[in-house]
């Protein structure tokens, strides 16, 4: 029988000895992208490789069940899910990691696949491209993704359910020698009407984001990133429908993945590239940076209930991307995009 992981926990607790979407945006991450990543030990060959896998490099379901495909397979890393919501119908981004027994990233061409249970017919494979989690460094905070970090990529898979309820999944790496190694967990995905985050194709809430004015210019009080970003001039609901708006939510320092450091850079990278054209604003999480204090107000009307997220939002006030948890460079500058 697949044995089951723990969504998040392996993939956190990596994350954090190194320093939590859905997405209609499925395009592959450019070679070019591991340029910043270190090749000590070939980390950053691997990770080209594994930035450009192909349907063709992992074998057809065929009818065969989730379980019979596993056999086939030799048992290897754990699978740690990096993003928590999935809906159906319609595909919904699945960001993992791939952990060796060693606690270190495996790289590879890698895809998924997935089935309500091990005994059922599967489907896929769903390719997940490696996408980079290091900025330039003139962009990296004191909370940011390093050379130095183990974990310098995520897995990302646009994968299409049925239906929804509870799933298997089925994660398989290609190693060198052409051979496969399988991790397994298990999901829920909730029907696409039941889900109360603002999705693709909706009307962005016009919800009021925290600025430099409503802090009195105690930029300390809007943002725990280390330096504090200047992603906070703007009122989301001052330009929501009125041009295009990369809404992030995000708290570098409290985030309890340790992810939303790296993503904010990310955010203030993608700003020095396409600042003239949309608005990129920075929310932190919670009230008075006080996890005991529980979740600002925008993060209540958009419906969250974990962190990060970023939306998107084209100039007609319509939500264009929508990504949870870990997010590569290029993921995020394609999300960008949709928004232009």
């Amino acid at each position: 029988m697949l044995r089951a992981t723990t969504i998040l926990t392996a993939f956190l607790a990596l994350f954090v000895a190194a320093c939590g979407g859905s997405s209609k945006d499925s395009a592959t991450p450019k070679s070019d992208a591991v340029q910043n990543v270190p090749s000590e030990n070939g980390v950053r060959e691997n990770v080209k490789k594994a930035s450009t896998p192909t349907v063709a490099d992992f074998p057809t379901a065929k009818g065969a069940t989730l379980q019979e495909l596993a056999d086939k397979m030799a048992a290897g890393p754990q699978l740690a899910l990096a993003s928590s919501v999935f809906t159906s119908p319609g595909d919904s981004r699945m960001a993992f990691g791939m952990i060796a027994d060693d606690g270190t990233p495996v790289y590879g061409p890698t895809a998924v696949y997935v089935a309500p249970t091990p005994a059922d017919p599967a489907e896929g494979p769903f390719v997940a491209p490696a996408d980079v989690l290091l900025t330039d460094a003139r962009y990296r905070s004191k909370q940011a993704a390093t050379t130095t970090d183990p974990f310098v990529a995520v897995y990302g898979a646009d994968v299409k359910f049925a239906k929804n309820g509870k799933y298997s999944v089925l994660a398989t790496t290609k190693k060198a020698d052409g051979s496969l190694t399988g991790a397994t967990g298990q999901i829920n995905v909730s029907a696409v009407a039941d889900d109360p985050i603002p999705g693709v194709g909706d009307k962005a809430p016009k919800v009021h984001t925290d600025t430099l004015a409503s802090a009195k210019g105690d930029v300390s009080k809007i943002d725990t990133r280390v330096p504090p970003s200047d992603m906070h001039a703007v009122d989301f609901a001052d330009v929501v429908g009125k041009k295009p708006v990369a809404l992030l939510f995000s708290t570098p320092q409290l985030c309890q993945s340790r992810v939303c450091g790296p993503v904010t850079d990310m955010e203030l990278q993608m700003k020095s590239k396409y600042g003239d054209k949309m608005d990129f604003i920075h929310q932190e999480v919670y009230v008075d940076n006080d996890i005991n204090k529980g979740l600002r107000p925008p993060l209540k009307e958009f419906n969250l209930r974990s962190e990060p997220w970023l939306f998107v939002v084209n100039a007609k006030g319509i939500i264009t991307a929508r990504l949870e948890g870990s997010i590569g460079v290029n993921q995020f500058e394609n999300a960008v995009k949709t928004g232009l």
